[in-house]
Formats: C-alpha cells, sequence, structure tokens
C-alpha cells in the first residue's frame, strides 16, 4: 500500500526527466535552473534529455551519460506517463519521484505546471511528503518486468479475439474471450482498469484490481485480488499471441499455449506528494477537471 516516509532532509542533486517532446516542460525546466542556482543545488540530465530543449535551456545542465542510481531527488516535468518513467527507474531506492503536470492528467503529479515556481522551490527545499509505492512484477524477460499503473494483455491489431484463463490461489477463476484483460495497481486503477469498468481501488489499499477490455461474455466481472495471491494469465489461443504492456509499453508477446505470473509486490518506489494533498481530494480535482 502507499506508506508515508521521510523526505530526504536536503537536496544537492536532482536527476531530471521531461516529458517526449520537450514542449510546454521547457519553461519548468528553466524556472528550475534558476532555483536550483540559488540554493545550490545541482540538476542533471542524460543527452537524450537535453536534446529536448533549447542550447539555451541545455547548456545550465549537468550532462551525464546515465542518470546517478541515488540523487537525492527525481524531479519530472510531465505527465503521468514521464512520472511512471522515473518511478521505474528509480524503482527499489529511496529516490523520491517528483513530478510536475505538463501532461492531461497528471494523477501521480505532486503539483501543476500553472503552479511551477512554487512546486519547483518546494522539492528543491525538500518540502513535501514521500509515498512508499506498489507494484504488479511480471514474469516476463526484460528489463523492468514491473508495473507501477497496470500490466495488460491485448489482443493484436487485426488479429483474433483473446482467449485468457486467469487463475488465483492455484485455482482457475475464470475463462474468457475478450479483447484483454487488465491487472492494475491501486495506484493505476483510475486509468485503462477504469475505463474497463473496474473499481478504483484507493492508495492504501492492499491488492490490485483485475478488470477485462471488451469481454464477449456477460458473466466476465472485475475482481480485486488479495496482495499475496499470485495471477496466473494464460493464452488459452491455439494460434495468435497477445501483447504485453507494462504501463503502456509494449515488452513483448505472451505465445498461444503460455503463461505469466503477475504478483504484487509492496514499497516499490517512492512518490512525492505535497503535504495536504489526498487521493479523494485527487480524485475530485482530477476527474472534475475532465468533466467540465
Amino acid at each position: 500500500m502507499a506508506v508515508e516516509t521521510k523526505a530526504p532532509s536536503a537536496i544537492h542533486t536532482a536527476a531530471v526527466l521531461t516529458q517526449a517532446e520537450g514542449g510546454r516542460a521547457g519553461e519548468g525546466l528553466a524556472a528550475a535552473i534558476e532555483l536550483a542556482r540559488e540554493s545550490g543545488c545541482k540538476l542533471v540530465a542524460t543527452a537524450d534529455e537535453l536534446a529536448k530543449h533549447p542550447d539555451s535551456i541545455a547548456s545550465e545542465l549537468d550532462e551525464v551519460d546515465s542518470l546517478p542510481r541515488h540523487p537525492d531527488l527525481c524531479l519530472v516535468f510531465g505527465g503521468d506517463g514521464t512520472i511512471l518513467r522515473g518511478l521505474r527507474r528509480y524503482a527499489r531506492t529511496t529516490v523520491p519521484v517528483y513530478g510536475i503536470n505538463y501532461g492531461t492528467v497528471g494523477f501521480l503529479a505532486a503539483a501543476e505546471a500553472s503552479d511551477q515556481e512554487a512546486a519547483i522551490g518546494r522539492a528543491l527545499a525538500a518540502d513535501f511528503n514521500v509515498l512508499a509505492m506498489p507494484a504488479l512484477e511480471v514474469s516476463t524477460e526484460t528489463e523492468f518486468p514491473l508495473a507501477f499503473n497496470d500490466a495488460s494483455f491485448t489482443r493484436l491489431p487485426h488479429g483474433r479475439v483473446a482467449e485468457l484463463s486467469y487463475r488465483l490461489g492455484d485455482q482457475e477463476v475464470g475463462r474468457v474471450r475478450c479483447d484483454g484483460l487488465v491487472a492494475s495497481t491501486p495506484a493505476g486503477s483510475t486509468g485503462y482498469n477504469l475505463a474497463n469498468g473496474g473499481p478504483i481501488l484507493a492508495w492504501g489499499v492492499e491488492g490490485f484490481a483485475v478488470s477485462f477490455v471488451a469481454p464477449h461474455t456477460l458473466t466476465a466481472r472485475a475482481l480485486v485480488v488479495a496482495p499475496d495471491d499470485v495471477l496466473h494469465v494464460r493464452n488459452e489461443g491455439t494460434r495468435d499471441p497477445v501483447d504485453l504492456s507494462l504501463d503502456g509499453l509494449h515488452v513483448g508477446e505472451l505465445p498461444a499455449g503460455e503463461e505469466v505470473c503477475v504478483t504484487f509486490s509492496d514499497e516499490l518506489a517512492c512518490l512525492a506528494q505535497l503535504p495536504g494533498s489526498t487521493f479523494y481530494s485527487r480524485i475530485r480535482e482530477k476527474f472534475g477537471q475532465l468533466a467540465h
């Protein structure tokens, strides 16, 4: 579950991540450079990150071949996808990932771009809370077999309807013809899972949700899985593989006749949040905003 831990006592080095196209995040990065200079904090970024921004901005950051493993902070300028990239990069460390939202929803962000200077100031002053976040570990061959939002198994584009069986606690629960199956953490339950009609899990709930994409039956229902139960997903099709994605990133395929395991693991990364922010206020603000 989301367990609150201590923030660093001071921020001396911050690793920087920005959204894919750079875009408006450059404004925040420029503000961060000025504030970091005043506070004596070093901002570091890779060449790929620097290439997204004008030389006037990129030249002010320290270029590194790869981000340090244990900076004091990972400072993210982007939406949920970029914040998830930070969580994966600093999984199994105590490095807090502090996101300033330049994306659409920014459910994981600590602050909004409209308040960037105050938000950056609080980040560099270590004026934030830290939540230890759970993840799903998937038994597949990939560099980062972790999903902080969701793991999805979906049929190939223009392919046949998938036929997926799933079991928990050594008991088969169901076999469903569908476009896909999604396993979601509490943090990810407001994404793909919610779009499938799955349950929203508050941060702090132990366990994960399983929901289905366009099931071809009236009996397939989303369910909440206990944290110690391992989910086994098997491709019961006879020909087509299904795509496997972690946090929206394609990582491989599940061939016909094969299965993988999905395990809930607690406290795998640290997410920075501002004091006073709660899951329920976030639900109201983020989804109320989309309704207008």
